[in-house]
């Protein structure tokens, strides 16, 4: 690393757990975020500073008035914007050693194979259940983990699918609901939550550190201010 980096990455390195060989495994990692909504803002948000050094951003969505309630990665004169595109002008003033792919489309089954082929980790943080589904059988067939959160009112949920053969999503949820019964509320700081979670699981895995979080399924509930964790 170049003398700016070691400066920036400090902190990191001074981590005997991390070290300058863990900092350089961040720097050689690539990482796709599905879905840079409430959950992806907080984890592009730490994921980019702390060096992760080629991220994919996949969201088709426009920024909307009722996102900024809790989507932190965008401000009020991007409305009417693309999200992946206005996540990305933002994240490229955050660390210039990260490279960040955008992809402005949803998952699906026509085009997760070639997209997920480019990274080494998937980050779920999309609502929509069919690219779960997709991200998960792609994520499996591909030999990739798969860091998923879902939240919803003031609950949240966090696991890591398809983990050195471990649990995968469909295993855990395998119906698919009817998402037009599913337009919960949401307490905007419970994504930022649930988001900075994922950004560790994924920080943990590039680096080999830690218990993953993968055959359990953590649950977070912010009135009771209570996390419990779930043998899967």
């Amino acid at each position: 690393m170049n003398p700016q980096q070691l400066e920036r990455y400090n902190r990191h390195i001074i981590l005997p757990q991390i070290g300058e060989e863990g900092q350089q495994k961040l720097l050689e990692a690539k990482v796709l975020v599905v879905g840079a909504g409430g959950l992806g803002s907080p984890v592009l948000q730490y994921l980019v500073p702390a060096g992760v050094g080629n991220i994919g951003i996949a969201d088709s969505d426009i920024v909307s008035l009722s996102n900024l309630q809790r989507q932190i990665i965008y401000r009020e004169d991007q409305i009417g914007q693309p999200k992946a595109e206005k996540a990305k002008e933002t994240l490229s003033g955050l660390n210039s050693d990260v490279k960040i792919e955008t992809f402005p489309v949803v998952v699906d089954e026509g085009n997760a194979e070639g997209i997920i082929s480019k990274f080494d980790i998937v980050v779920g943080a999309t609502d929509n259940f069919r690219s779960r589904k997709c991200i998960d059988t792609t994520t499996r067939r591909q030999g990739k983990p798969f860091v998923h959160a879902s939240i919803g009112e003031f609950e949240g949920q966090l696991s890591v699918f398809n983990y050195r053969g471990g649990p995968s999503y469909s295993d855990l949820f395998p119906e698919t609901p009817d998402e037009r019964n599913l337009h919960l509320g949401v307490m905007g700081v419970l994504p930022g939550i649930l988001g900075s979670m994922q950004a560790c699981e994924v920080i943990k895995i590039i680096l080999g550190k830690g218990d993953v979080l993968s055959g359990k399924l953590l649950v977070y509930d912010a009135l009771q201010a209570s996390v419990n964790v779930l043998e899967i």
